[in-house]
C-alpha cells in the first residue's frame, strides 16, 4: 500500500524536468525523436495524459533507461490516487471466514 500523505508527481513532471529540460530540448523536437506528436508530448509533460507502454519503450530507448522505470512511474502515480478515492471501509471482505459465515 503507497502511503497517502505524500503526494506523487506526475510521471510527465519528472520527464520535463529531469530528462527533457535538464538536457536543454524541447517539446518539439523530444516527440520528432520519439515519432509521436507535439500535442501527446505536451499532454503527457502538462499531466494531462499518462505514459503507456509503448511510449514507455520509446522514453527507455531515447533515454538510455528501462520502459519499467516509466511503467513503475505511472502505476506508482495511479496507485496513490486509487488509494485517495476509494473508501476502503466500504468494501465487503471475503477473505475473511467470519464474514462468510454470516452473509
Amino acid at each position: 500500500m503507497i502511503k497517502r500523505n505524500l503526494a506523487l508527481v506526475h510521471p510527465g513532471e519528472i520527464l520535463k524536468e529531469e530528462y527533457i529540460l535538464e538536457r536543454g530540448l524541447t517539446i518539439t523536437e523530444v516527440a520528432k525523436g520519439l515519432g509521436i506528436t507535439r500535442k501527446t508530448l505536451s499532454a503527457v509533460v502538462n499531466e494531462h495524459m499518462g505514459i503507456s507502454p509503448e511510449l514507455a519503450v520509446k522514453l527507455s530507448e531515447a533515454f538510455g533507461n528501462t520502459a519499467q522505470f516509466w511503467i513503475n512511474l505511472q502505476t506508482n502515480y495511479e496507485m496513490w490516487h486509487a488509494e485517495i478515492k476509494v473508501d476502503r471501509s466500504a468494501i465487503q471482505h471475503f477473505w475473511n471466514d467470519q464474514n462468510l459465515q454470516s452473509a
